[in-house]
């Protein structure tokens, strides 16, 4: 999408967007698990966030 274009839907992120601050769950590859993680941990750093809710289920 280029800068100059907007999105048409409802809360949608744009270029420089503060991210709210919340918790959730994670899979730590490193150690092999699911944990909590907190946004506030990573300020002033560069983060991706990545979700599908139909993968990485454990079903």
């Amino acid at each position: 999408m280029d800068e100059k274009q907007s999105c048409s839907l409802p809360n949608c992120a744009q270029t420089n967007d503060q991210a709210p601050l919340f918790r959730a769950e994670a899979y730590d590859p490193i150690e092999k698990k699911i944990k909590e993680i907190d946004l506030a941990d990573y300020k002033g750093k560069w983060v991706i966030l990545f979700f599908y809710t139909s993968d990485f289920t454990f079903v």
